[in-house]
């Protein structure tokens, strides 16, 4: 007899890129030249420096030994020191840093540590799905909030109501954004910081994205915010900035109590990422001066191309000022998952309806900078086709 599945369970979407992948090797089988803008999976190599140290590290029968959640010292010490270098803030590599098998299984497992049946969780709708997953998994109650472009894809804490209000324990944020590309200004991450000061919840700031910008941008960390280091968490990634995101490493940074606590749950659940990764991603952050730079350019060469390719084709494109991802208006009015469809089964282009990542992204769609500059202009004049 089959168990049956519970409630939670039960009530959680369809993963965004679920059945993609199968839908794309059945296309390709049958000769269909796919353009795939669909996972914020770019085609670019990480490091040569982490890749040799990878190589090395992977030699070490050391290295294979279970890393627990002290993982490999050198690398608390490389994040600590890169947290200082890039943000001006100073974190204790041994008590407010951690190590994650990429960002988002410690995002998704943070709400197991926090919530108790009735406390709400503010999640950006759209948004990262492991958000929603952790909250109802862990028994919470998410209150999604729409990013519309008339809030310049914004969650205005004043206006919550004030049941979510008086149970809230967790709001989300993540800016630079996924899936809309907005960037959030320094005074309304201020203004988070003293909401969630007086309502006493804890702000989860996912800044996966803090690299990936342009024309002179430089995101913040929530922790250059007065106040900040009272209320908040702060997630990061190698996933996207070093091309590594199949390498699951990323860390969260924050006070000692807040990590301690995470550290002791994710015990209970895993013993670390392999340690042999872990001292690639020193070499990867040892780096970050000379290499990331050029990464980013090439991202920013994407966009530019991809803008002006798509408004050639009759889109209204907005550029964005950082991360890897266009947020484009659907035409006509049709619903973003038929015409991700059509795009799909008609021009072979892999593309992420809006309404996929949450309902508040309906009339959108998402395009990943993931291929050549090349293959995205052929892919906006395969849009052009669909949109026609």
């Amino acid at each position: 007899m089959r168990p049956d599945f519970n409630e939670r369970f039960r009530s959680l979407p369809d993963y965004p890129l679920a059945g993609l992948p199968e839908r794309r090797r059945e296309l390709e089988a049958q000769g269909v030249d796919v353009i795939d803008l669909g996972a914020g999976d770019a085609d670019l190599p990480p490091p040569p420096a982490a890749l040799e140290r990878l190589q090395e590290a992977a030699k070490d029968p050391a290295m294979s030994r279970y890393p627990y959640q002290l993982g490999l010292p050198a690398f608390r010490e490389a994040v600590a020191s890169w947290m200082e270098r890039r943000f001006q803030v100073q974190f204790d590599p041994y008590s407010e840093v951690l190590p994650l098998i990429g960002s988002k299984e410690g995002i998704a497992h943070l709400p197991f540590v926090f919530l108790e049946k009735g406390d709400f969780c503010v999640i950006p709708n759209p948004g990262y799905q492991a958000y929603f997953g952790g909250v109802v998994l862990a028994g919470g109650q998410p209150h999604e909030v729409a990013l519309r472009p008339e809030n310049d894809f914004l969650i205005s804490v004043e206006t919550l109501p004030a049941r979510v209000v008086d149970n809230l324990r967790i709001l989300y944020l993540n800016y630079p954004n996924n899936p809309t590309a907005a960037c959030a200004p320094a005074e309304y991450l201020r203004q988070c910081v003293d909401f969630c000061r007086e309502v006493g919840a804890l702000l989860v700031y996912d800044n996966a994205y803090s690299e990936m910008a342009f024309d002179g941008y430089r995101p913040p960390s929530i922790f250059q915010m007065e106040g900040a280091s009272e209320v908040a968490i702060e997630f990061h990634s190698l996933s996207k900035t070093y091309n590594m995101t199949g390498w699951r490493l990323g860390w969260t940074v924050g006070a000692s109590p807040l990590i301690a606590a995470l550290s002791k749950a994710k015990s209970f659940i895993d013993t670390g990422a392999y340690k042999a990764v872990q001292a690639a991603g020193v070499a990867a952050l040892s780096v970050y001066e000379e290499w990331v730079p050029g990464n980013v350019a090439t991202f920013q060469r994407r966009r530019d191309s991809a803008v002006k390719a798509l408004r050639r084709a009759g889109f209204e494109v907005p550029v964005p000022k950082a991360t890897m991802y266009l947020w484009v208006p659907v035409p006509g009015g049709e619903p973003s998952r038929a015409f991700a469809r059509r795009a799909l089964e008609q021009e072979g282009v892999i593309v992420i309806p809006g309404a996929a990542l949450g309902e508040g992204g309906e009339g959108f769609f998402r395009i990943a900078l993931t291929v050549s500059e090349g293959r995205l202009v052929e892919a906006a004049a395969r849009l052009s086709r669909v949109a026609a």
